[in-house]
């Protein structure tokens, strides 16, 4: 196993530490649950860096990678809507668009192809906006009305980049091979 795939199981184990971390704190502010999503974060981005400048690219990382960052987020809105941070219908957009791209690319890996999408810059900026957006409701700043701004202009950049990202995507076959 090389690095980069490590640091993507890594991830994988943060979503119970995030987990014990936000429901732990009695604290408006989940400052211990914020250092874990931006831990998470920082490993995704290492990871990406290190396989691409190592060579070490796997079919195995590129199929675990979004499903680990899915998962976290998915843990995260989800803690979110329970604690009444984020509503209904914003938590259900985006979770239905994160299990839409996972559906999509088990879809397209169980039928030996591979989604190859055209690089952009959309994905970069929906995942800081996610972040900023998470990190604005988790800690509780700067307010209500923000926040909930914050909340649907994600939800509606997200959508735009998935739209961009399929209109863009070659689909080519996948090696035979897992591991």
């Amino acid at each position: 196993m090389n690095l980069p795939n490590a640091l993507t199981l890594f991830r994988f184990a943060l979503i119970p530490v995030y987990l014990w971390a936000f429901y732990g704190t009695a604290s408006e502010h989940k400052v211990a649950a914020w250092c874990v999503l931006l831990l998470a974060g920082l490993t995704d981005v290492l990871d990406g860096y290190l396989a691409r400048k190592r060579g070490q690219t796997t079919l195995t990382g590129q199929l675990l990678d979004p499903l680990a960052d899915k998962s976290m987020m998915l843990a995260v809105l989800f803690s979110l809507l329970q604690s009444g941070r984020v509503p209904w219908l914003v938590a259900g957009l985006l979770v239905l668009r994160d299990a839409g791209m996972i559906v999509g690319a088990a879809y397209f890996h169980l039928r030996g192809k591979r989604a190859v999408p055209k690089a952009n810059r959309w994905g970069k900026a929906t995942t800081c906006c996610y972040y900023l957006t998470i990190s604005a409701v988790m800690l509780a700043w700067p307010g209500p009305r923000v926040e909930l701004g914050l909340l649907w202009f994600t939800v509606v950049l997200s959508y735009v980049t998935t739209w961009i990202y399929a209109a863009g995507m070659d689909l080519i076959e996948a090696p035979r091979r897992v591991l």
